[in-house]
């Protein structure tokens, strides 16, 4: 199979970028690094199957089995959702404002991504880590031991949604923050994402309804955080009203809206008065 073939598959699958797609499969599976591949017909039967996969509209980080994020790598799989840039807004906004030695809770964490940076970044802090899958949290766990923040990182496999599972959380309150990127994508809009998004677990998506469903029960943890902390949630691009909202009748005195690098509300940053 020589990259020129494998363009050609990506191309007629509806693969945005055959090019770059067919150079970092070829990258990835054969070692080669150089940018010309033209000629060399290659035999490995994981790049084939791995190019079967992807014109199936299989992610990406998925066939590689690992992702960066921010200044780290992770071990990703269809246990988790994948890691993306624009999640990184999230992590430089908590290494900013964590206070000295944090405790921090990093809800639905899946693959550990916001927790494992941040612990990376700020090495005064530590973290529970909270998930409801258990494939799910143990992938964090290891992406925590990969990035050697393994000791400062505490697992919980609990439900937000549930009493049982909020109990289980308060146990290991108070926070000086909570954060999350919760699911937020309202059920009806999931069927109408694409393939490479519908292959990404439905539960790490679904917000419910209204896409809310995870800042109600997220918001109603105020009291687990200690006077002044704060709570830094991820949104859609069209929830900042929605939740800052929430955030105002939960009682927040402080609240701002952080933008991503492509001028969309992505990170809504929000404070408790210190008394």
């Amino acid at each position: 199979m020589t990259e020129r073939e494998i363009c050609k598959r990506l191309r007629e699958a509806g693969i945005e970028d055959p090019s770059r797609e067919a150079a970092l499969l070829l990258a990835h599976f054969c070692g080669r690094t150089s940018p010309d591949f033209e000629g060399i017909d290659y035999e490995d039967k994981r790049l084939q199957k791995a190019v079967d996969a992807r014109c199936q509209h299989t992610p990406l980080q998925y066939l590689f089995g690992e992702w960066p994020f921010f200044r780290q790598g992770y071990l990703v799989s269809k246990d988790c959702l994948i890691p993306r840039s624009d999640t990184e807004i999230l992590v430089e906004e908590a290494i900013k404002v964590l206070p000295e030695s944090a405790y921090f809770a990093d809800l639905c964490t899946g693959s550990g991504c916001i927790a494992v940076s941040t612990l990376a970044e700020r090495v005064d802090t530590s973290c529970v880590a909270l998930e409801k899958f258990p494939k799910t949290l143990d992938l964090a766990k290891k992406n925590a031991a990969r990035n050697q923040v393994e000791e400062r990182f505490f697992p919980l496999c609990a439900d937000l949604l549930t009493k049982e599972g909020v109990e289980k959380l308060a146990k290991k309150a108070p926070f000086d923050a909570i954060l999350s990127n919760p699911p937020y994508i309202r059920s009806s809009v999931i069927p109408t994402l694409s393939d490479e998004v519908q292959a990404e677990p439905h539960a790490a998506l679904d917000g419910g309804e209204d896409g809310l469903v995870f800042y109600r029960a997220i918001l109603s943890l105020r009291n687990l955080l200690r006077p002044g902390g704060r709570m830094l949630l991820e949104i859609g691009y069209d929830q900042a009203e929605a939740v800052t909202s929430m955030a105002k009748e939960a009682g927040f005195s402080e609240i701002r809206v952080i933008k991503d690098y492509g001028g969309c509300d992505r990170v809504v940053s929000l404070a408790l008065s210190q008394t």
